[in-house]
């Protein structure tokens, strides 16, 4: 089964307000970009993804993710993150009618095609299926096959709201960079740790990981 990514980006001058102490305000936009283009980047590279479909209103990483292979879809209602993901989807399937589609964070700098590619064909098995991030209450990853609508409900305590709307929890080992979203500085080791792609490697050069 071949998928539809669909990535949400908010306006990088608001993102990564977490990542405070780690990173000064002039510093996080940059941070934000270069997680989206390492996850974008990686995404395009798995055997298992179709394209990527990336809503945000903003110009800058608009035209930097399309640059490396995503569609650009405006986020038309401007009501938050599961909003935007539902509009995506259903921009993806006014395309190509009963497309696989599955929601993706846009900030996974480790990610890897493999591992992705895993999540991908495990979630193919159900209807809706999600993956819960590292830390165990959050989501990185919810699939709807054809036909199926994907339901997003991400923020505080996602991985407990998708299990009780019905989708299948993936439990694979060996798939932690698709787990590895970034949202504090510690996570940010974590995923240095692992191995983050080129943007964010340059991106987070020099800066006071906590811990490292």
């Amino acid at each position: 089964m071949q998928w539809t990514l669909v990535i949400p980006l908010k306006p990088l001058a608001r993102a990564k307000s977490r990542l405070a102490d780690t990173a000064a305000d002039r510093v996080r936009p940059g941070l934000a970009l270069a997680f989206a283009q390492d996850t974008v980047a990686a995404a395009l590279a798995c055997p298992a993804v179709a394209d990527v479909a990336v809503v945000t209103d903003d110009e800058l990483a608009g035209r930097e993710l399309a640059a490396l292979g995503a569609r650009i879809v405006p986020d038309a209602p401007g009501r938050g993150l599961n909003a935007a993901l539902a509009h995506g989807a259903a921009v993806v399937r006014t395309a190509r009618p009963g497309a696989a589609v599955a929601a993706l964070n846009a900030d996974l700098p480790a990610l890897r095609p493999a591992e992705l590619s895993r999540v991908l064909r495990a979630a193919a098995q159900f209807p809706r299926a999600f993956l819960a991030d590292a830390a165990a209450r959050g989501t990185t990853l919810l699939a709807a096959a054809p036909e199926c609508a994907l339901r997003p409900a991400f923020g505080p305590d996602s991985r407990a709201r998708h299990r009780a709307s019905g989708a299948a929890e993936l439990l694979l080992a060996g798939v932690d960079s698709v787990r590895q979203d970034v949202d504090t500085g510690g996570d940010l080791r974590a995923a240095l740790a692992l191995g983050v792609g080129r943007h964010t490697a340059a991106a987070s050069a020099g800066l006071p990981i906590p811990g490292a």
